[in-house]
């Protein structure tokens, strides 16, 4: 269980500390949670505590019992706690066998390696001993990235706004991706995201605004409010791909 109490973040601006998280109690034990709300409403920045970019001015971050608000983003991938960042990382002279066999923990075969990228769409044998580099596409980025994950297979699945930045086909077969490891990946899955149709395959949905959480419940309870805010110009929805 990942259990957040009492997570306040301030930052330096230009106008002085300004305060990002407010008091934020929040427990997701398993299934797929998405966090949504308006832009700079603080979505990003709690993704970033939980993974352990940030450190919180004030409060604490348990995994399953034990506190690891002081850990740094690599100690807590050896706890078990994957993030994909928005911008996924370009790695020179590294190939795709090589990044999934790094995520994994382990040397693993082709065959093994090509069946995570089978998972997210990709046809092996064109992506499997290429550089992951700049002649690879944000679509393709991505869904290497979440090979990556699926390989490493832990307890905490973090993606912040896993659709920037890439193309409608591309973000359809993210879609198709993030149903199927709804259904067979243990642990829990926690994407921050605007779009309906990520939405509408979540178990629960946080809404996250001014720094709070203003609303948590099941798709069913929150997404009928998201919705008629969406329409009427709110924008707590941004872009319906």
């Amino acid at each position: 269980m990942l259990e957040l109490k009492n997570i306040s973040f301030t930052a330096e601006s230009e106008n002085g500390e300004k305060e990002i998280l407010k008091n934020i109690n929040l427990k997701i034990d398993g299934g797929f949670s998405v966090i949504t709300g308006p832009n700079g409403g603080g979505k990003s920045t709690l993704a970033k505590v939980i993974a352990g970019i940030i450190t919180p001015t004030s409060g604490q971050i348990l995994l399953d019992g034990e506190d690891i608000t002081g850990l740094s983003i690599t100690e807590r991938a050896k706890k078990g706690i994957s993030f994909a960042f928005q911008q996924p990382v370009r790695f020179k002279g590294i190939t795709v066998h090589d990044l999934i066999s790094l995520a994994a923990g382990k040397q693993i075969g082709v065959s093994e390696a090509c069946a995570y990228l089978s998972q997210v769409g990709l046809c092996a044998r064109d992506y499997i001993n290429r550089e992951v580099n700049a002649s690879l596409s944000g679509g393709e980025l991505k869904r290497i990235e979440i090979a990556t994950v699926l390989a490493r297979s832990t307890k905490i699945s973090l993606f912040d706004e896993p659709e920037a930045g890439i193309d409608l086909w591309s973000f359809n077969n993210l879609i198709k991706v993030f149903e199927e490891m709804h259904d067979t990946l243990g642990g829990s899955i926690i994407i921050i995201s605007h779009q309906e149709r990520i939405l509408n395959i979540a178990d629960r949905i946080i809404v996250v605004s001014g720094g709070n959480i203003e609303n948590i419940g099941s798709r069913e309870e929150i997404l009928p409010s998201l919705l008629g805010k969406a329409d009427a110009g709110c924008h707590v929805l941004a872009g319906k791909a």
